[in-house]
This record gives C-alpha cells, structure tokens and sequence, in this order.
C-alpha cells in the first residue's frame, strides 16, 4: 500500500476510534478516555511537562496558570491557546492574558501527540494534564484527571477582561467571581489570590511589577519592611516587567507558605493579602492550610478537580484541533 494511503488509513481507523470511544461513554470525561485510542498519552504529556520544568522551573507556575486562564473564559476547551484570524478575536492579546506563557510548551507536546496518535488527543486536555503534572513535579500532590475535553473552534477575547478578576481585586470582588463559575468560597482561598494567579498556586511562579505595585505604594495592610524591599526593584514608575515571587520563602516549591506569608502581611498582591484581612471565614481557612497542610492539598485538589470541569465541550461537540493555535 502506498504511504499516502497508510497515513490516510491510520488517520480514519484513529478517528472512527475515538468516535467509538466517546459514543461508549456518552461523551462523559473518564480517566481512561484515551487507553485506547492514544496508551501513551499520559507519559507524553508528563515528560513534556517535566522537561519544560527542568528547563525553566516558572515554566511549572505558567503553566497552571495557562489551565486558569483558559477555564475562566467560556469554560476548559483551550480556546486561549488560538492565534489571531480573520475570523477569530485572539484572547491572547487581552489585558490579563499578555503575560501569559507556556503556549509553547503546549505546542511541542501536542506535536508529540500528533505523531504518536493523530487527531486523539484535546488540546483542552492537554492543557488540563499539564497543569496536574506541573504541580506535582513542583512538589505538589497529584489527582486522577478525567479527560475527553473538546476543544472550542472559536475565542472568546471580549469575555476575558470580564472573566478573569484583576489582582486589585477585594475579597467580595473576587468571591463573586469564582461564584460565577460554579466555585466555593473554599475553592477561592485554595485556588486563587487574584483573577491573574493563583493563590494555591502562588505558592509557586512570580508576579510583575506593575501588578503589585499598588499594594507596596498604597496599602495598609502590608509588613512596612516586606513593601520596603520592593520598593528597591519596583518603583512608582517604570520597571513594569520586574519580577518578584509570589511566595518569597519557596518560590519553586509547591507548598503551604504562601498561607504562611499572609499570616506575616507579606502577600505579594493586593488581592493575595485579601485571603487573610479581617474576614472570619477567610481567616479561618488560611491559619487551617498554615496548620494543616494536608488540609490545604485536599482542598487544591477538590478546586483543581472542580474548574478543570468549567462548561466543558464533550462528544460531538467542538472538535480535537490537530493544531492547538487553529482550527481544523
């Protein structure tokens, strides 16, 4: 048989594959999704992830925070990762997305995919597995991700400053958000410091200047000698860009210290300072997670778990982009 025709012939014994599997499952996630139509897309992904890691270690925390990004707006079917077109408003360019990274990343692994099982495997799942295996490689702990995400065929630019609350954010501000997608007041304090990080996870990954800087110059509620020492890299004006750890003790380790921090007044946001500021409940559950850290991984999970499942396209819905910055 000529090459051309065994490609064409793997391709559609590849995709009438996947159709049988998501027509078996109803188009409902499992964690098996892909034991048949894709064994090792797991391993490829995980190696990915770590080899992007042992590369850059921020890439980890970018990459969660891609699987955020991506989520919050119209729901997890990887519609942040479509460049511009004539017909597609890229959310790329947003506000709130223009620090984002780790596309690459995501390229390099879904090209991997490609060769090893063409037209199986989601970019939405891709990105949802990368955010699992950055966390755990980071130190973090590890869940079961059920998978079968599709992927959107357009972007969603308009909804993303609408969607993702800014590191300005006050805590009621911010609750209502989360609210808005379906996730406890719980779920915020495990999740998420501000629309544009993560709490949970600033335990790992940096912010910009021009994202704290209104916390270090204008706030109260801040260790005068913690704003001091940014003030040195960040001042009223200019240096933007400058990074800083979101987590100052353990800026590459997943762990419970970012709560640690706040208890000290040295969240590095305005809105990551919000978790732990007066409110009783909030109060409560950041002094658990400093006590219990068990407490806290439980409850990173249970919220990880809950937005990877935000208004997910599934079945005949959507498509599995053989390229994840455009459409098939």
């Amino acid at each position: 048989m000529a090459p051309n025709k065994t490609l064409c012939l793997s391709l559609l014994l590849a995709a009438a594959a996947a159709a049988t599997l998501a027509a078996a499952n109803g188009g409902k996630l499992s964690p098996a999704y892909y034991s048949t139509t894709c064994p090792k897309a797991l391993p490829i992904v995980q190696s990915g992830v770590v080899a992007a890691i042992q590369k850059e270690t921020r890439i980890g925390a970018s990459l969660l925070r891609l699987h955020f990004h991506d989520c919050f707006v119209n729901g997890c079917e990887a519609s942040i990762l479509l460049d511009e077109t004539a017909s597609i408003a890229t959310e790329k360019t947003a506000v709130p997305n223009q620090s984002v990274r780790g596309y690459d990343v995501i390229d390099d692994i879904k090209a991997e995919l490609e060769e090893a099982c063409p037209g199986v495997v989601s970019c939405a799942d891709i990105l949802t597995l990368a955010a699992r295996d950055s966390v755990v490689y980071l130190g973090g702990p590890s869940w079961e991700v059920d998978l079968g995400r599709k992927d959107s065929l357009t972007a969603g630019r308009a909804a993303v400053n609408t969607s993702i609350p800014p590191p300005t954010f006050n805590l009621t501000a911010l609750a209502a958000s989360f609210s808005a997608q379906g996730l406890s007041f719980r779920d915020l304090i495990s999740l998420s410091g501000s629309g544009r990080f993560f709490a949970g996870g600033h335990t790992i990954g940096v912010a910009r200047c021009v994202s704290f800087r209104g916390h270090i110059y204008n706030d109260s509620d801040i260790d005068p000698s913690f704003a001091e020492s940014l003030q040195q890299i960040c001042p009223r004006s200019g240096s933007d860009g400058v990074l800083a750890p979101l987590d100052l003790k353990t800026p590459t380790h997943f762990d419970n210290c970012y709560y640690r921090n706040l208890l000290r007044k040295q969240g590095l946001l305005h809105s990551d300072q919000e978790l732990f500021s007066g409110n009783s409940e909030a109060d409560s559950i950041v002094r658990t997670y400093v006590n219990q850290p068990s407490v806290f991984f439980k409850d990173f999970v249970q919220g990880m778990i809950k937005m990877g499942n935000i208004k997910l396209l599934t079945g005949s819905q959507g498509e599995v982009r053989t390229d994840c910055r455009k459409v098939n």
